[in-house]
């Protein structure tokens, strides 16, 4: 599960570096410690984003846990009535 985003992240990181140097009219391999930088820089930014995911989604369902708890202890004369 960890390894795929990883990869992923790497593999955006280094068409990134690659990308850059094409469009300067540059050798591709220009630098080469530029593009172990970036693959790093892409694993860890996706990385953290697919554990900011995981937050959100334990933050989302505690809330909505919280929010269920509460609405089933409200009594039902408190809600407005339209009609």
């Amino acid at each position: 599960m960890v390894s795929t985003p990883t990869v992923a992240g790497a593999v955006l990181g280094l068409a990134i570096q690659l990308y850059c140097n094409g469009m300067r009219k540059l050798p591709l391999m220009r630098h080469p410690w530029e593009h172990v930088l970036f693959m790093g820089i892409g694993a860890y930014a996706i990385n953290e984003l697919v554990a900011w995911e995981y937050r959100t989604e334990a933050a989302l369902e505690k809330k909505k846990a919280e929010l269920l708890r509460i609405n089933k202890n409200r009594p039902v004369e408190s809600l407005p009535r339209i009609f």
